[in-house]
């Protein structure tokens, strides 16, 4: 059974459109982004602060390197990111012939490939991919005619990727091979109802479960993807939920992001924390993110 506290605010900024969240394993800090902001976040929750840098464009996820900085999706191309010195090297645009798409969400896998998907702007037809950025920054395109490219997580003993394309409102799971990063044999495990929203953002705990945000439905729900079935809901005083991770020392802190983007005002009425980032403690533990390299 799983059991959580009452979510709390933990960053009261109204973001655009929060998103990407990630906890570092290393340093300890969250990690996220506000898309339409143009902004990379990196929330310390010891000191309490968050750190904003300006990235000029719209920036659809981000991820730890393991020899330092992050990657960073931005509309024109993945790119890496010192911090400290503010230095922005381009890496690769496996797009550049589509100024019509941008970058979403994306993860690393065991393997330390970066997977990143892409959508339209208009987010109208199914002319986007997912793509497997590798260590030596060559990219493959291994999913194609996605439209809203969204959560993606591997299980712990690395044999299972799930992946959303958010519309479709399923959960796809992918037979994947920790020995060459290929998928095969794709499957949906789950199928989110309609009244709960569209899933969105997608982390994974230690014993499988997947705990998805739901946009346009104020909560994070938990499914069981061996049955396909809702687990547990979180609700949240923001209408449009779009990514979770889990993070704190032991794992069990859920960060969850939000959006104002999508609300009308009598919306933002009913649920005034729309584009906050919270946190709940639940009862289980998270898997640690992988790094890219």
């Amino acid at each position: 059974m799983i059991t959580y506290t009452q979510s709390k605010v933990v960053l009261n900024l109204k973001a655009q459109l929060g998103e990407g969240a990630i906890w570092h394993p290393f340093d300890k800090k969250l990690y996220w982004v506000d898309i339409e902001g143009k902004l990379l976040h990196v929330f310390d929750p010891i000191s309490l602060k968050d750190s904003a840098y300006d990235m000029v464009e719209r920036i659809g996820t981000v991820v730890p390197v393991k020899s330092g900085g992050v990657l960073l999706a931005l509309e024109t191309g993945i790119f890496h990111f010192d911090l400290e010195s503010g230095h922005m090297k381009f890496i690769i645009d496996p797009e550049k012939d589509k100024p019509n798409n941008r970058f979403n969400d994306g993860k690393c896998d065991p393997l330390g490939n970066f997977w990143v998907g892409s959508m339209p702007l208009d987010e109208k037809d199914a002319v986007g991919s997912v793509y497997k950025i590798s260590p030596d920054f060559s990219a493959q395109k291994m999913i194609t005619d996605v439209t809203v490219s969204n959560g993606i997580c591997w299980s712990q003993d690395c044999s299972t990727m799930y992946y959303i394309d958010s519309p479709t409102r399923k959960i796809v799971a992918y037979n994947f091979n920790k020995y060459d990063a290929s998928i095969s044999n794709p499957k949906v495990v789950v199928t989110v109802e309609e009244h709960l929203g569209f899933p969105d953002g997608m982390t994974i705990d230690v014993n499988g479960m997947l705990w998805v945000a739901l946009w346009g439905g104020a909560a994070v729900g938990c499914w069981d993807p061996l049955t396909g079935k809702l687990i547990e809901s979180i609700p949240l005083p923001a209408l449009n939920v779009t990514s979770c991770a889990f993070g704190g020392d032991s794992l069990n802190q859920l960060y969850i992001t939000s959006a104002r983007q999508g609300t009308t005002p009598e919306q933002l009425e009913k649920y005034p924390n729309s584009g906050d980032v919270f946190v709940t403690e639940v009862n289980v533990n998270g898997v640690p993110a992988c790094l890219f390299g």
